[in-house]
């Protein structure tokens, strides 16, 4: 078999409803056969369609007559017969007897070959349906004579290739309390389809759309419901076709209610194995049918788009509330530590800049919680060579306006004396120059602590850290680092959301933060401007927040985050400048690692963290080469 391993982990998969004529199986499989082909050609390696598509839903006790169950068998035959140059897996609903019983089956074939007979194993009895009247539940591990032959009709799971692995569960399966597909995940399936014909009533569709979802996310794999819609028999009821792809509690991509036609969507399968290994929760299970489909997976070009901002929700009001939310996080993580310690003073370097802004905004809020005065909170900004007027009036303003303490201290004295001591030439602007900085400030800060039985709130960020781009012992130490776990694409929008909940000077003033471009300000003003702008050094922000989220959250290669960075930024950044920042991130997030393994602490509020003490443990002299030498192939 060639191609078993698809391009990085995307396999694309289609939920198909056909116009059905109600026992007519030669035109229902014409359509179906039309469909896959179709379905084939746009590079699916999967197709799903209703529940007991060859014969229709609708039939009723036409079921018991012989010459349908002939005419379903015949027609199924065909249809693998006309599909068997078409390299994609097929599941189609057909009844079949079999012994004394008739069951509702899929039909999983492959290249000519019918390698599986999946049997509903819930049939529902209840309100508008009466399926017990003709089918027969099957058993836990089952086999079902067809066409002569023996097949699986339970617990079976089909691959195409490493983490491809096809499970089916029909309709009423999905209802229950405990679902078959909760063991075919556990078995190894990644993808399960779900061939159903669901009537339509009020508010089912929401409800349908939440519980596959869900479906979707507790068991970390992709869920695709092929709906049955016109054609079905109306006599009492309607159905509506509504198909749908969800992976991990993501809808992907659903049809238009009342519509015919195919859904497609691009699962991410490799994704979803490193999900369930990184859940040391996730169970396996074993005793299941498991069958290869000798077939070569489709080598898509994907049109699947990821958010380039996989920190931030793209919905207005998502975002919102999460802001809300990770505010109180972080103001309750600071207030726990203060209340343990019985703390009334916070220290705060204040610069003007975005994190600093945010902490100092999260401090205030813990004051708040904790019922201490504002004025405990001693917010000090140190001007020194690089400082421009813009940010130091902002630090005072925003202090003012929340009412904590706030003293300046200029250490440009402090730093020129320390040159002096360790023999630097201030004309010098290198490393030296720059973190001298830095670490005075640190220093300053910790002692004015001490003055007055307080502890330093530290205020860089997650992006930072991924980077490296702190001076060690210097803004890298603190006492509570309530940033930690904020990424720079995610700070701007909390400050952000303090500025639309704020008052009209605080909201000027936390704008203007905004609008500031981001930098260490280590560097001398040019014409009374920032001159030292962080981007410009170490690549943007986006791009690198990016980077880590996929890296840290799914494992994933170089070559797979550049692919994906390439459709999430096009029109943006060109696939050099792409791989320019990509080099830079690699090579920083290595090189830097010693600076994480002594953070303070700090609370956890992302499924994506450098804490050393539980959510990223990696040690300092890791070498990078072998993620370097891919991103130079890219």
């Amino acid at each position: 078999m060639e191609n078993k391993r698809q391009a990085d982990g995307f396999v694309r998969i289609a939920a198909a409803t056909p116009p059905v004529r109600v026992a007519d199986c030669p035109y229902n499989t014409e359509e179906m056969c039309r469909m896959i082909a179709e379905a084939a050609e746009n590079g699916a390696a999967v197709i799903v369609f209703p529940e007991l598509s060859v014969t229709g839903y609708t039939c009723g006790d036409l079921f018991k007559d012989r010459k349908l169950m002939e005419s379903a068998e015949a027609s199924l035959w065909a249809l693998i017969e006309r599909t068997k140059d078409l390299n994609i897996l097929c599941a189609v609903g057909i009844p079949v007897p079999s012994g004394g019983a008739l069951y509702n089956c899929a039909a999983v074939f492959c290249r000519g070959k019918l390698l599986a007979l999946p049997a509903k194993q819930n049939i529902p009895n209840y309100s508008e349906f009466y399926e017990a009247r003709h089918f027969s539940p099957a058993s836990e591990y089952g086999m079902l004579r067809f066409g002569g032959e023996w097949y699986s009709c339970s617990n079976v799971l089909v691959e195409l290739a490493p983490d491809v692995v096809v499970g089916v569960e029909i309709c009423e399966d999905a209802w229950v309390a405990d679902p078959p597909s909760v063991r075919l995940a556990q078995l190894g399936a990644t993808i399960i389809l779900n061939l159903s014909c669901s009537d339509e009533i009020i508010g089912k569709a929401q409800y349908r759309r939440d519980m596959l979802r869900m479906h979707s996310g507790r068991l970390l794999a992709a869920y695709a419901y092929a709906d049955s819609g016109f054609g079905e028999s109306t006599t009492d009821m309607i159905f509506a076709g509504h198909n749908l792809i969800c992976e991990n509690g993501t809808l992907l991509a659903e049809s238009a209610l009342f519509s015919n036609g195919i859904t497609y969507a691009d699962v991410d399968t490799e994704r979803l194995m490193q999900e369930r290994r990184r859940m040391n929760t996730w169970k396996e299970a074993a005793y299941c049918t498991d069958l290869v489909a000798d077939m070569a997976l489709p080598q898509i070009e994907t049109t699947r788009v990821m958010n380039p901002y996989p920190f931030v929700p793209k919905d207005g009001a998502d975002l919102s509330a999460r802001c809300e939310t990770i505010l109180k996080m972080q103001a309750t993580g600071l207030a726990t530590r203060l209340r343990h310690i019985g703390c009334k003073t916070a220290v705060i370097g204040l610069s003007g800049g975005l994190d600093s802004t945010l902490a100092l905004l999260v401090t205030a809020n813990a004051f708040d919680m904790l019922g201490l005065p504002r004025t405990g909170i001693r917010a000090i900004s140190m001007p020194c060579f690089g400082t421009t007027n813009r940010t130091k009036s902002n630090a005072q303003c925003l202090a003012e306006e929340l009412g904590v303490h706030f003293d300046e201290i200029p250490i440009t004295k402090a730093v020129e004396q320390h040159f002096r001591d360790i023999g630097h030439d201030p004309a010098a602007l290198d490393v030296t120059f720059e973190n001298a900085q830095a670490r005075e400030r640190t220093q300053l800060l910790m002692d004015v602590a001490n003055q007055h039985g307080g502890i330093v709130i530290g205020t860089g960020d997650l992006s930072e850290l991924a980077l490296g781009w702190a001076t060690y012992n210097g803004d890298h130490m603190s006492m509570y680092a309530v940033n930690a776990s904020i990424p720079k694409t995610l700070v701007r929008h909390l400050v952000r959301y303090a500025a639309e909940h704020g008052g009209e000077a605080l909201r000027r003033v936390l704008l203007d933060i905004l609008d500031t471009p981001v930098s260490p300000e280590l560097l001398p003003p040019k014409d009374g401007e920032i001159s030292q702008k962080t981007e410009d050094l170490v690549g943007p922000y986006e791009l690198h927040d990016y980077f880590l989220y996929y890296m840290l959250r799914f494992g994933f290669t170089p070559r797979k985050i550049y692919a994906m960075a390439l459709r999430s930024f096009a029109g943006m950044y060109d696939a050099e400048t792409i791989k320019k920042w990509m080099r830079t991130f690699y090579r920083r997030f290595f090189m830097q690692q010693f600076k994480r393994s002594c953070l303070p602490d700090g609370p956890k509020v992302g499924s994506v963290t450098l804490s050393p003490r539980g959510d990223f443990r990696m040690p300092s002299d890791a070498c990078s080469r072998i993620w370097l030498e891919e991103v130079e192939t890219l």
